[in-house]
């Protein structure tokens, strides 16, 4: 059972340009604590942080492999979803970083985190974040299976 969002004035707005701290697409490892790190403020009471790892199976197969790829557009469409996120929610920072290339099982694919002077606001903007993210942004996942076969998630290959 969830406890009801809790009565409080919220914040002055702040511009979003101020609240968007660190989006971007890497070929390297994340860093969850940096990507925590730039959303310091003494301000923020809160500050929540998910980290989207790959997984060993999918859908009942095991996965033994996965690579993620980006269109060109991804990481401005990434930095749009990040601002309009910013601008719904009352937060004090806001970043997301997204991995390309292979990745091993259970290395990080994504990072999001916000802060906010409350829990509430920082929970709620980052499941928004991630949530808007997967299914606004061009970046698509091959999964390799330990059967031996290999394919994209998600994506109409049909077409």
């Amino acid at each position: 059972m969830t406890s009801p969002r809790p009565e409080r004035v919220p914040d002055p707005p702040r511009p979003v340009s101020e609240v968007v701290r660190w989006v971007d697409i890497v070929a390297e490892p994340l860093d969850a604590d940096a990507v925590a790190a730039s959303l310091d403020d003494l301000a923020a009471g809160a500050v929540c942080v998910f980290v989207g790892r790959v997984r060993d199976h999918d859908e009942g197969r095991d996965v033994s492999g996965l690579a993620y790829e980006a269109h060109p557009s991804a990481l401005e469409r990434m930095r749009e979803v990040a601002e309009r996120v910013a601008a719904e929610h009352d937060v004090r920072g806001l970043s997301v970083v997204h991995r390309i290339g292979e990745i091993p099982i259970g290395g990080a694919a994504v990072v999001a985190a916000a802060s906010a002077a409350h829990r509430w606001e920082s929970f709620r903007a980052t499941e928004a974040l991630v949530d808007i993210l997967k299914a606004e942004v061009p970046i698509w996942k091959h999964q390799t299976y330990s059967a031996g076969d290999a394919g994209w998630v998600g994506v109409d290959t049909e077409g």
